[in-house]
């Protein structure tokens, strides 16, 4: 993998984790829907522009900002080739023509100098093992005063789902989900850190906006149960576990989430941090 400095997480999201995200893209579209109107609404995408999706995965958030960019133009760019894959087939089949999906490592890759008017990402931000070097590259590929609007998940406290996680930790020693400063999706759960990042790389006027919504995480509890204990760390875990663990994990679980319940569906509560900025206009002399 040498076009890929980040090779760890290249292996993670071409292995497993990539496989699992790209058959259960409508699950996990549906667990981060309720993010997508705020991190639009930030990005202000005008009819024309052009749009760069970091971290894009099956290209939910990619699609949306094509639309929005109506005669402009979104690319997509993820190192996940089984999500790419996905992306490719959802844009052919909703027949949206202005988008485009390259996989590549946004700390590497050789993007088009101020190639772009906008830059977003939902949650794809926080797997960087170099983030300087992966904010100065997408500063480089805006235009001197393109904007950013970014997803990184925010406190762990504040995500429902890894509560309920959490409630099974004497059956299940509940591990991997990273920390502050490690790539992974806590990386950036501490504003000060993101914001000091991107000031890093060279943004301007850089703010987190903290900001929370309600995923869908199935129809129901035991459906919900069967999706959480089969996705990450957890998976392996139960891999690991005697059948009479795992029978416990899930009958705990599933008494847990029961009172998420709402009709069709079970809605648990995430947070995240929306990080906005404008890149730098180009040196003086």
């Amino acid at each position: 993998m040498r076009d890929f400095a980040n090779t760890a997480q290249a292996q993670a999201w071409n292995g497993y984790e990539g496989a699992h995200w790209a058959a259960h893209q409508d699950r996990w579209d549906a667990v981060n829907a309720g993010f997508n109107q705020p991190l639009l609404d930030a990005a202000a995408i005008q009819t024309g522009e052009r749009v760069l999706d970091i971290g894009c995965g099956a290209g939910a958030t990619t699609r949306l900002a094509a639309r929005a960019a109506g005669e402009g133009q979104a690319l997509g760019l993820d190192l996940s080739a089984p999500m790419l894959e996905r992306a490719r087939a959802g844009a052919a089949r909703e027949n949206i023509p202005n988008v485009s999906f390259t996989h590549g490592d946004a700390q590497v890759h050789p993007l088009t100098r101020a190639g772009f008017d906008v830059a977003i990402s939902r949650f794809g931000i926080m797997f960087f093992a170099d983030p300087v070097a992966a904010f100065t590259n997408i500063a480089t590929a805006l235009r001197p005063g393109g904007r950013i609007a970014f997803l990184s998940a925010a406190e762990p406290e504040g995500n429902q789902w890894l509560e309920a996680l959490a409630a099974l930790g004497d059956i299940l020693p509940l591990r991997g989900f990273g920390a502050p400063g490690e790539p992974g999706m806590f990386s950036l759960a501490d504003p000060g850190t993101a914001t000091d990042l991107l000031a890093r790389a060279g943004f301007r006027d850089v703010r987190a906006d903290h900001v929370e919504a309600h995923g869908t995480w199935g129809r129901d509890a035991r459906d919900a149960t069967a999706f959480l204990l089969d996705s990450g760390p957890v998976r392996h875990l139960m891999g690991q576990a005697d059948p009479g663990t795992r029978d416990r994990a899930r009958s705990r679980l599933t008494q847990w989430l029961r009172p998420y319940e709402t009709g069709d569906a079970l809605r648990l509560r995430g947070t995240g941090w929306l990080l906005t900025a404008t890149a730098p206009a180009p040196a003086e002399g």
